[in-house]
This record gives C-alpha cells, structure tokens and sequence, in this order.
C-alpha cells in the first residue's frame, strides 16, 4: 500500500475511531431519515454535544447529510456501511467463538 493510500485509511479510520461515530452510521443503515432526537435514541447513551460533534464531522467527511426529513447517509456513506456489513457476520461468528473459549464455572 502506498502512503497516499496509508494516510486515506488512517484518516478514515481516525474518523470512524471517534466515539459513538460507527453507532451514528450504524443507526442511519436502513436508509430512513432521522431527526436529531430519533437518531440520538437509536444511538442509545450519546449527550447532545457528543451526537452534535459526529454529525459534524460525519457531515464533513461527506458520509452522513441533513435532509428536510432529518439526518440521512449520503451515497458514500452508504457504500462505506456496505462495506462494513460483513462485520455483522464476522461479529456473530466471531462472538460464538468467544463464548467456547469461556471455561466452565465462570
């Protein structure tokens, strides 16, 4: 990987790093646009400020925009989700391994 393109990851990933950020987006996957408040209850445990402060930057990045129905992906947040849906398969397998690796009794 060239270092353009090593910057370009650690870029994105310090954007998505930030926390709650991931939630924000995983919330807003189902393509339905949400109001601040909607959206800070899907979140679950997100303050104001901290939901303000991704939004921001999210709307910066150019992944999450501002419709007239409330807050909603943009196209390239939509293919980012995409590319991340096979974390959700990952993370069952993944979490099922875990609970075998627990001994017993504890």
């Amino acid at each position: 990987m060239s270092s353009k393109e090593n910057a370009a990851v650690s870029q994105l990933l310090a954007l998505l790093e930030a926390r709650y950020a991931l939630r924000v987006l995983w919330a807003l996957r189902d393509g339905h646009a949400q109001t601040f408040r909607l959206l800070q209850d899907s979140v679950g445990g997100i303050t104001p400020n901290t939901l303000n402060t991704r939004i921001k930057e999210l709307r910066e990045a150019g992944i999450v925009n501002h419709g007239n129905d409330g807050y909603i992906l943009t196209l390239s947040g939509q293919d980012l989700l995409k590319r991340l849906s096979d974390l959700q398969a990952f993370a069952g397998k993944w979490q099922g391994s875990q609970v075998k690796k627990i001994p017993m009794g504890k």
